[in-house]
């Protein structure tokens, strides 16, 4: 096992060669529009581990991380997710895979919205609450397909993207076309690499992004390890480990406990959620945790069940639950 740890370390200190615990703001924060493509909605098991997931994406949560994940499927599929955000920011996705021989397509639609905030004129007075002062929308559709007995999977996927923004008067309203691309490679059954590049497009208008990431799987735990550059962001880096309960050890279900660690910056101390306090988690916006059920014989189907909860300091919790049904 030792030499497997090293190959994935000197696997992983390429990505991760480049980066920097930068707490400073980029100074092209600000930049470009969508930024609500970088959250990872209809992806829990990612940020359950930290948003180290692109080598290890697969089924319909690979839509919304690396699209070459979706190759994996072998069954039609439909997923849906929920995330309860930060400041009543809410996020509904649903997906469908088809497989076309060996060929895989993929539709995902992500629906975002806020409500209840305070707006407030120049004097600072607040003004008449709005119904729902954000709305954001992405469709897609994908392609993947896997290659030499599945060891290589790519794909990509073509996304239109809209916002719908208050401004005090009335709706701002922006129309975009992205797109996403992604390769993963099994160079091993206990070593895989995966990469993507999220949000092509205007630079402008979308936060262009690249995920880099690689992986050490075996039957009881797979720790994994990711690098991220956005274009309007300082570099960033997660790190997550799933313990494996198998399914034939359970006679009932796969389950995987999840906890990652991601390098965003400290945003204060949680004063307002008493568990998190309860478990000693008020003052990081760092650590992720969560788990997956995976039953391949629920009433003849295949179903899988994601959790993920990620502790946001003073800005409060995020989570998000999937579903997902194979037929």
């Amino acid at each position: 096992m030792n030499i497997k740890i090293k190959v994935l370390a000197a696997c992983l200190a390429v990505g991760f060669c480049g980066a920097n615990a930068v707490a400073s703001i980029n100074e092209n924060a600000g930049t470009s529009a969508g930024a609500f493509l970088k959250i990872g909605a209809g992806a829990p098991a990612a940020t359950a581990l930290g948003n180290a997931y692109v080598s290890i994406a697969e089924g319909p949560q690979a839509l919304y991380w690396n699209p070459a994940g979706a190759a994996s499927a072998s069954t039609r599929e439909v997923g849906f997710s929920y995330m309860s955000y930060l400041q009543g920011y809410k996020a509904r996705t649903l997906s469908y895979l088809q497989p076309l021989g060996k060929t895989i397509i993929g539709v995902s639609l992500n629906y975002m919205d806020m409500d209840n905030f305070d707006f407030r004129d120049e004097w600072g007075h607040l003004m008449p609450e709005v119904g729902v002062p954000v709305q954001n929308f992405v469709g897609g559709v994908s392609i993947a397909r896997g290659f030499i007995n599945q060891k290589l999977q790519i794909g990509g996927t073509a996304k239109y993207i809209t916002e719908r923004l208050y401004n005090g008067s009335g709706y701002n309203h922006y129309d975009n076309v992205g797109f996403d691309v992604g390769a993963k490679l099994r160079i091993f059954n206990w070593l895989g690499l995966g990469g993507a590049m999220v949000n092509i497009g205007d630079k402008e208008e979308m936060p262009n992004g690249l995920r880099l990431g690689a992986d050490l799987d075996t039957r009881y735990f797979t720790f994994s390890g990711e690098y991220m550059k956005y274009k309007d962001d300082n570099v960033r880096y997660g790190f997550g480990l799933a313990v494996h309960v198998p399914e034939d050890l359970l006679q009932v279900a796969r389950f995987d406990l999840r906890v990652g660690y991601y390098t965003r910056e400290n945003t204060g101390i949680n004063t307002e959620d008493s568990w998190v306090k309860k478990v000693g988690l008020q003052e990081t916006s760092r650590v992720s945790f969560g788990f997956g059920i995976y039953s391949s014989e629920l009433f003849g189907y295949g179903a899988s069940i994601d959790y993920s909860v990620t502790p946001f300091g003073a800005l409060g919790t995020s989570q998000q639950l999937a579903l997902s049904v194979q037929f």
